[in-house]
């Protein structure tokens, strides 16, 4: 087996294994169904001209984090969203929350979560994306380029802001 090949499927595995994490982000940032599968092509794209430089020793998963949510904050930049009508969040809610949840009840606490979430400015909306994921503090510090502490502090903030509007 060449290393080129040998490349691909290991880059495909980890990619399949950790699919996820592109749809998750591309939903967070882009409404628009063609746009958010266009999204999860240039996430793709990119991971896959990054990954000669991943490094194996750290969790894959904290490393294509990072690579989605730069493209998808580049992409949200690069297009003249102010203009448009973009689709409310909880829109596509169903898209990235939990098929089983289906109380009404709890489904009006995830539609309003996610109102305020796409109102966030950018890092604060990656660092609650990658909370709500389970990810440690450490990780989303890795991630966002942030230390723990500070990530603690916007995270304590947010929560505070959430109790308070919500």
């Amino acid at each position: 087996m060449s290393l080129e090949t040998d490349l691909h499927t290991r880059f495909n595995a980890l990619l399949q294994h950790h699919r996820g994490i592109v749809v998750k982000v591309a939903a967070s940032y882009c409404w628009n169904p063609d746009d958010r599968a266009e999204l999860v092509q240039d996430i793709t794209v990119q991971l896959w001209r990054a990954f000669p430089g991943y490094d194996p020793n750290r969790r894959f998963s904290t490393w294509m984090y990072r690579i989605a949510l730069n493209v998808a904050i580049s992409d949200l930049r690069g297009r003249s969203r102010a203009a448009h009508n973009p689709v409310p969040l909880e829109a596509v809610a169903d898209s990235i929350a939990d098929p089983l949840a289906r109380d009404p009840a709890h489904e009006q606490q995830i539609a309003a979560l996610y109102r305020f979430i796409a109102q966030l400015p950018q890092l604060e909306r990656a660092l609650m994306l990658l909370y709500l994921d389970d990810h440690s503090y450490r990780e989303i510090g890795e991630v966002l380029g942030i230390s723990e502490t500070n990530v603690a502090t916007k995270l304590s903030r947010l929560k505070a802001r959430i109790r308070a509007e919500l």
